[in-house]
Parts: structure tokens; sequence; C-alpha cells
């Protein structure tokens, strides 16, 4: 008779912890900054259809790093749960505190549980308030563990490289012209020298508190986009870039699986 294998769960946890870090390294930075007027969201993404940074609801926003259809499905969980609770109850008990806490619970049974490998991905949520005293930043690891931010945060790629840089510079109370710059700026330091990200391999969008709408996120067309990070450098060729726009589109496929989130159910169209 065989004996069985053993790790010790010490092991097994580091081996998993290591894992989803190193596949979450290898993904590219995301930058998160609060300005004046709201919440600034930064990526570098040459893809012009899959987003890191989206919508949840009204206040609340959404980016990630790691894994496309990984952090994907937890978004769309998101989505649901935030819809189920605005339409049972009121659109103000939607909150980022709520969901981020969802959020921890999904990816901390996943990470512990043994029938199934870590979720490589890493996630910032963002709620924005009446000031930005009341702006809340939420950063959730692959492990379930929340983190309050403060001023700015960023995941992903060479994260300590470019925290650095934005600890140097970062100054409160910035107009959103001056914090994509700084963003940006962030993003393509390095340690071996500053390059200029192309204007189109960038993904920007905000939480605008000043907006009339109810719904407070905008994404940051190119147009606007060039205007506010006005006169650079020459931008660096990316050869993945021009690789993947030159790949036709694959045909449909079937949505992939969903993980089960607290309180998830069918979804429900709030009130319009």
């Amino acid at each position: 008779m065989s004996m069985p294998f053993y790790v010790s769960p010490e092991q097994l946890m580091k081996d998993r912890a290591d894992y989803a870090r190193k596949g979450i390294a290898r993904g590219r930075s995301v930058v998160v900054v609060q300005y004046a007027d709201g919440v600034l969201f930064v990526s570098e993404n040459p893809s012009q259809a899959l987003h890191k940074v989206s919508e949840i609801y009204d206040r609340i926003a959404f980016a990630a790093v790691g894994r496309y259809n990984e952090f994907e499905n937890l978004r769309i969980a998101g989505v649901r749960l935030a819809d189920m609770r605005g339409y049972s109850y009121d659109r103000r008990d939607v909150t980022g505190r709520g969901l981020a806490n969802a959020y921890a619970q999904t990816l901390g049974t996943i990470f512990s549980s043994g029938g199934e490998k870590p979720y490589e991905v890493e996630l910032f949520v963002a709620e924005i308030g009446e000031s930005a005293a009341d702006d809340q930043i939420y950063r959730l690891t692959y492990d379930g563990q929340v983190a309050d931010v403060q001023r700015y945060g960023v995941m992903g790629g060479a994260a300590d490289v470019v925290a650095g840089y934005l600890e140097e510079r970062y100054s409160d109370g910035a107009q959103l012209a001056d914090a994509v710059r700084l963003a940006v700026s962030a993003l393509g330091h390095t340690e071996d020298g500053d390059r200029v990200i192309p204007d189109d391999d960038l993904e920007v969008a905000i939480l605008d508190r000043t907006r009339t709408q109810p719904r407070k996120f905008v994404r940051i067309v190119p147009a606007r986009l060039r205007q506010l990070l006005g006169e650079r450098g020459p931008a660096e060729p990316n050869p993945e870039r021009d690789m993947e726009r030159s790949v036709p589109p694959a045909g449909p496929e079937s949505p992939p699986s969903q993980p089960p989130m607290a309180g998830d159910e069918p979804p429900v169209a709030p009130p319009g």
C-alpha cells in the first residue's frame, strides 16, 4: 500500500500565494489616483475591447490586473450583486465597502480551497462621495485581503517602482490634467529609465463627482486624453499592440462561468 503524499498546510498556502503573485506580476500595472473632483484610473492596455477598468454602479468603479477571464467573472458578479441590492432596497444601499467585502469573501474562499487554483487577480474598488474626504478606495489581493487605499495606489507589474515615483511627486487636490500626466508618467517609469507610452495603449477612466447625472463613471476618449496629456516625446513602438491589431477578431464564444458571491442572485434591472 502506497503512502499518500503529504504537504504541510503552511507550504501549501505559500505555494498557492507564490503562484498567484507570479501571475499578477506578469500583467501591466494599474494606477488609481485621487484628484480634486474624483478618482482617476489609468492602465497600460493595448486592447481596445478588453477593459481593465469598468463601472459597477452609480458611484462605484472597478479596476483589475491579472487573468482577464477571472477578473471579468468577478466584475460581472459584482454588477449583478449591486443591481440586485439597489433594486431590492435602495440605490444608496449599494456601497463600495459592501462590494469589497463580497469580493473578499469570494477570493478568500477560492484561495483557501484545495479543489481549484487561486485566482491570479488583484482588484481596486472605488466609490466617490460628496467630497474628497468621503472617497473610498479598496485594494483586494488574490487571497481576499482588503486594504484601504489613501491618495494613490498601484497593483500589478512593477508596482513598487511605479508607487515610488508617485510617492515623490503626488500632491493633494490636483486637477484632472495634472493627475493624468502624473499617472501616465508613473506607468512609464522603470528602473532602466523613462519611456513614453503611446496614447492608444492607455486606458483612462474617472469617477467624476461634478457630473450632474447619477452615474459618475466616465471613460476618457483618445481625443480628450491627448488634450489632457499635452505635448510629449515620441512614443516607443509596441510590437505586441501592432501584432494584436493585425489579427482578425475571433468568433463568438460561450460566456465563462461566474464565481458565486455572497447574496448573488439572477440579475435584476435597476429602476430607470
